[in-house]
Order: structure tokens, then C-alpha cells, then sequence
């Protein structure tokens, strides 16, 4: 049965198909979830990044996994011709667009190495997932905006990452860098399929930033599908993303 335990201000789920007891895998697991909250959280003055925007710890001394976030980010802003940005119009460092997809692409790297090969990590919807050949691949919900208890497709995945950014749930959380006053309301919700979670978060919030023009900038990046719908209600795919919508 999955497990969904309150971390990082949002509901962390796990789910181990094992004939094993996998509750100390899952114990192993969430703890990780509870280190990068203490690593990364802009809410705990303890945490690493508030030391960091109270300028109390020096570039040269931020932990690898910092350095690594501050590196991956940097990458996306290029990518993305500036569309994704870790710093906020205040100067402060915000990496919540980052570390959420890499919190799950390195539980599910742990579970993986710990010899599980089906199971899924979900973290508000952002999930990461991993079935072996004998079995049908994970069937994800992709929920609609507008009446959240429904859902508006249904994609089938067996080994990849899948993210959606939008505002019918947290509001209006996502800016766009290079406009901070620009109201994003021509879209509500942008889906991205992609080889890891990693990958797919980082440019699933980017791609929301774009507005209308996220799902073409999605359209040219190989290796990844999106399913974005607009503020009226219409929906609109990239041209390989009916590959997820069957089994």
C-alpha cells in the first residue's frame, strides 16, 4: 500500500511492490525526503539556503549537493533563454524549482539501488516511476484544473518522470523571470514527460513561465512530451505525447 507522509509543506507518497517488508526501506527514504527539507527549505532559518541568502556561508563552502543545484540551475537559465531563474526579484535564492524534482529523482535512485524494480515516488503530483518488463506500466492521472476531482488523461509510464506546473492549487507561485509583473493567466496547467523527474520539473516550470509558448518551446526539446490546458478550458498537446496515452 503507498505511504504519504507531510514533508516539505507537501505530501511525500511512496509506493514498493515487493513480496519483501519494505517498511525500512521506506523509513530510509522519507528520512532522506526530511534532509533535504532541512538542506533546502527558504522557511527554516536553519536550513542551508537561508544561511546562504543571510550571507552567512561563502560560495566556496556550500555543500556538494548546493553546489549542484546552484550549477543545474544555472544550466536551465541558459536553456531556457532565461525563463527559469533561482534568484527572485528581491536578490534572494529560491531553488524550490529545482529541488523538489531531485529530491524525487534521488529516492527513486536509492529504491532502485536497494534492488526495487517497481515502485513510484510522488510528491504533490510530481512523480518518478520505475516498473519492470512483467508488468503494466504505471498509469498517471493527469488531473483537471477546473474540477480537480476528475481527471482529464490518464498516461502510462514505465521508467520516466512526470510534472506538472500550474496555479488551480498553490495560486499564482511561478513568475516570469524576465518580466516578475507579467500575470501568467493564459495557461493553468502544463504537463511534461520526460527521461527522469528531474528533467521534466525543471522544464515543466520554465515552460509555464513562457505562457502560451512553454508547449512549443516543450515541442523542441528532444526526449520530451507535454499536455498543457488553457485558462478557457482548451487542451494542447506536443506531437508525440499520445505515445503515453497507451499501455
Amino acid at each position: 500500500m503507498p505511504e504519504t507522509r507531510l514533508i516539505m509543506g507537501m505530501p511525500v507518497t511512496l509506493s514498493i511492490i515487493s513480496e519483501n517488508n519494505v517498511q525500512a526501506e521506506l523509513e530510509k527514504v522519507f528520512a532522506y525526503f526530511h534532509s533535504i527539507d532541512e538542506r533546502f527549505s527558504t522557511y527554516k532559518e536553519t536550513s542551508e539556503i537561508s544561511k546562504i541568502n543571510r550571507g552567512e556561508i561563502r560560495t566556496e563552502e556550500y555543500s556538494k549537493e548546493m553546489k549542484d543545484v546552484f550549477k543545474k540551475s544555472e544550466e536551465t537559465k541558459q536553456l531556457t533563454h532565461g525563463y527559469f531563474d533561482i534568484i527572485k526579484p528581491n536578490g534572494s535564492y529560491d531553488p524550490s524549482g529545482l529541488v523538489k524534482g531531485l529530491a524525487i529523482y534521488n529516492a527513486a535512485k536509492i529504491i532502485a539501488a536497494d534492488g526495487y524494480d517497481n515502485f513510484f515516488v510522488d510528491v504533490a503530483g510530481d512523480v518518478q516511476v520505475k516498473r519492470n518488463k512483467e508488468l503494466e506500466p504505471w498509469s498517471i492521472g493527469i488531473r483537471n484544473p477546473f474540477k480537480r476531482e476528475e481527471n482529464v488523461k490518464i498516461v502510462y509510464i514505465r521508467n520516466e518522470g512526470i510534472a506538472t506546473s500550474g496555479t488551480y492549487i498553490r495560486g499564482a507561485h511561478i513568475y516570469n523571470p524576465l518580466n516578475p509583473q507579467e500575470q501568467l493567466n493564459e495557461i493553468v496547467s502544463l504537463t511534461v514527460i520526460g527521461p527522469n523527474i528531474y528533467e521534466a520539473d525543471r522544464f515543466a516550470t520554465a515552460a509555464f513561465a513562457m505562457g502560451k509558448n512553454g508547449i512549443v518551446f516543450i515541442e523542441h526539446l528532444p526526449g520530451f512530451e507535454a499536455y498543457v490546458i488553457d485558462v478557457k478550458g482548451i487542451a494542447t498537446s506536443t506531437t508525440g505525447f499520445s505515445k503515453y496515452t497507451q499501455k
